[in-house]
């Protein structure tokens, strides 16, 4: 969180797998019930609803504004935020993204939905708060990631942002985006959890829970049957292979440009991908995104005086 005098600038990087801030990510998923539920350590009651946050997981959503769904995960980032400077009443501006190619067709949905509630009083893991939502902006996720460090692109370079749901690209030449040079595909870490599961079953006739699975993604092994490990490492050496397959479908060329790789998904390139250390670098801050559109919307802002 950035302050500007009594503004707080909060960065949320609305995830497919997490929901991340500056400081903060939890899980994207939500479950809404009218009675408090027996068990839920992340509890935010609004209109007299009960949501429990974390719970479940979020299927994937070209649209992210369709449901109230990341709404509510739009509070709970903003209280864990607060909550870290023991604030709770404040008034609030939301710096948020979408993936590259989406920004321009999504931007303005995105937006409304965000400052749908001028004034919210809701309360979080039994902490009230009263909130005052005073604006938004939406900004290119992936790129958000690097913005402060734009500087350091010289030459050729190509920004890889690997979510949980989607892989954006971006040529960056000379430390200027090239927008005829970006794109979406869905193509992140679930669609590899997803093959994993199918190979176990396929294989060795067993499910293996999510949690195992985004472990061994993250460090690149686990505890478990030999037989079974092996399984789910020889699948994400193949998912990897395809990233950088479809990286060269985008004329990535690691002879002549760098490879930028941010986002959770990272952890694939790290672990299971044939790279050069020297030409493709991966920023391993999975709230990352979130600083930057803490950084840009700071920036805009100190420029106009706090207007927007």
């Amino acid at each position: 969180m950035k302050k500007i005098n009594n503004l707080c600038i909060i960065g949320i990087d609305h995830g497919y797998g997490n929901m991340k801030t500056a400081n903060c990510c939890f899980p994207t998923g939500v479950s809404v019930s009218d009675t408090e539920p027996t068990f839920a350590s992340d509890l935010l009651i609004w209109n007299d609803r009960y949501y429990s946050i974390g719970a479940g997981h979020k299927e994937f959503a070209a649209d992210k504004f369709r449901d109230e769904d990341y709404y509510v995960l739009t509070l709970a980032s903003i209280a864990k935020e607060l909550r870290r400077d023991r604030i709770t009443e404040a008034s609030v501006f939301i710096a948020a993204g979408l993936p590259l190619t989406w920004v321009s067709s999504q931007k303005t949905a995105f937006k409304k939905y965000l400052l749908q509630n001028e004034e919210v009083y809701f309360t979080f893991r039994g902490t009230d708060y009263h909130i005052q939502i005073v604006g938004a902006e939406i900004y290119p996720q992936g790129f958000a990631a690097v913005a402060e460090r734009l500087g350091e692109f010289r030459g050729v370079n190509l920004l890889c942002d690997i979510g949980n749901g989607t892989m954006n690209l971006l040529k960056i030449v000379n430390k200027k985006p090239d927008a005829q040079q970006m794109f979406t595909e869905k193509y992140g870490t679930h669609q590899c959890s997803l093959l994993i599961r199918e190979q176990i079953m396929k294989i060795h006739h067993a499910t293996l829970d999510d949690a195992a699975i985004t472990d061994i993604l993250r460090h690149g092994t686990a505890e478990m049957d030999g037989q079974y490990l092996e399984t789910v490492l020889k699948t994400a050496r193949e998912y990897t292979k395809g990233i950088f397959r479809r990286l060269r479908e985008h004329e990535y060329d690691p002879k002549i440009m760098k490879l930028f790789v941010v986002g959770g998904g990272g952890c694939l390139i790290r672990n299971f991908g044939q790279y050069d250390r020297n030409r493709v670098f991966i920023n391993e801050d999975i709230c990352a995104t979130a600083k930057g559109y803490e950084y840009m919307a700071e920036r805009a802002l100190r420029k106009t005086g706090g207007m927007f």
